[in-house]
């Protein structure tokens, strides 16, 4: 496995990686990636981010630290727009 750089985040490797997933999250994760016009692996990674961060992970310093934090405020951007949509 060779890491590349793909994503929003020019410089961030990746690795390929074989998961396992229910039906449900599988659904859940191709609608949402098509919502928002990207890979349902892209997806999963900055939910796998966001998740991390929420459940009181602190990342490192450096650019994995900072696709976190820019995923938990865009988390949290998006709660406050849901809540004031009623």
């Amino acid at each position: 496995m060779t890491p590349r750089a793909t994503g929003t985040i020019k410089s961030m490797a990746t690795r390929k990686v074989t998961l396992s997933l229910d039906s449900g999250a599988l659904e859940f994760a191709e609608r949402a990636a098509k919502a928002h016009g990207i890979s349902v692996s892209s997806w999963l990674s900055k939910a796998a981010r966001r998740e991390a961060v929420r459940t009181g992970y602190t990342p490192q310093r450096g650019q994995a630290a900072s696709a976190a934090e820019a995923d938990e405020a865009e988390r949290t951007a998006a709660e406050k727009d849901m809540r004031a949509q009623g």
